[in-house]
């Protein structure tokens, strides 16, 4: 089920509590600028439930184009790809 409306800091936090909740390793400390992938918290089965999450959550698509490092390598990246994404489907 999505949420229709969210500013910068409810997405940051849906995606934050997603990741925590989901990944490998001390969990403590990961933060908004963790590198997820290098860091070894998420692998490629964890990227494939993250992108079911935000396509569910924020009722976006993600394109085979989207899919490169600098939109999901850390929490504020995935933050901004998502705000990017909903301003493209609000328009």
């Amino acid at each position: 089920m999505s949420d229709t409306n969210y500013d910068s800091a409810g997405i940051k936090s849906s995606v934050l509590n997603f990741v925590i909740d989901s990944s490998f390793g001390d969990k403590e400390k990961i933060d908004e600028t963790t590198f997820l992938f290098r860091e070894g918290y998420f692998d490629s089965m964890g990227f494939v439930s993250l992108i079911a999450f935000l396509e569910e959550k924020f009722s976006i698509q993600t394109a085979d184009t989207d899919l490169v490092e600098e939109n999901f390598e850390t929490v504020n990246a995935i933050t901004d790809f998502v705000q990017k994404k909903l301003t493209i489907k609000s328009n």
